[in-house]
């Protein structure tokens, strides 16, 4: 009766198979991924979103890359006689910002995840840590 090594069917350990087309594949695959990756994230830092808070009074414009590029305040929206309202402006502009962020991290994950969405990562997985 003899020992067998390696402990997976197909010989090799952790049940690998030693098909080197498989591999090339997916090592094509992976490529493929990497630069679709860096043309999104390219593209992204021309990718703007806009976020108005406060009826109009405050709006901002970020990047997909949460490069605020500009924040605009409606001179109609602003009440200069009520003391309070530079707290509400800077509250609003606060709120802007944190909303404007969130919205670009969302368009920058729907646009990165379309790339990595569909691509079967279990063979990858181990090479990867995940």
């Amino acid at each position: 009766m003899s020992k067998r090594r390696g402990g997976m069917p197909g010989g090799m350990p952790g049940g690998l198979s030693g098909g080197a087309g498989g591999m090339g594949g997916m090592m094509k695959q992976f490529q493929k991924m990497q630069q679709d990756m860096e043309e999104a994230q390219q593209a992204l830092e021309q990718e703007t979103v806009e976020v108005s808070v406060g009826g109009g009074a405050v709006t901002i414009v970020i990047t997909g890359h949460q490069r605020v590029q500009s924040i605009t305040i409606n001179p109609e929206a602003v009440d200069t006689s009520d003391e309070e309202w530079l707290k509400d402006l800077q509250d609003l502009v606060l709120i802007g910002v944190n909303q404007a962020i969130e919205k670009s991290q969302t368009m920058a994950a729907d646009r990165l995840g379309a790339i990595t969405g569909g691509m079967d990562m279990g063979g990858l997985g181990g090479l990867l840590g995940m």
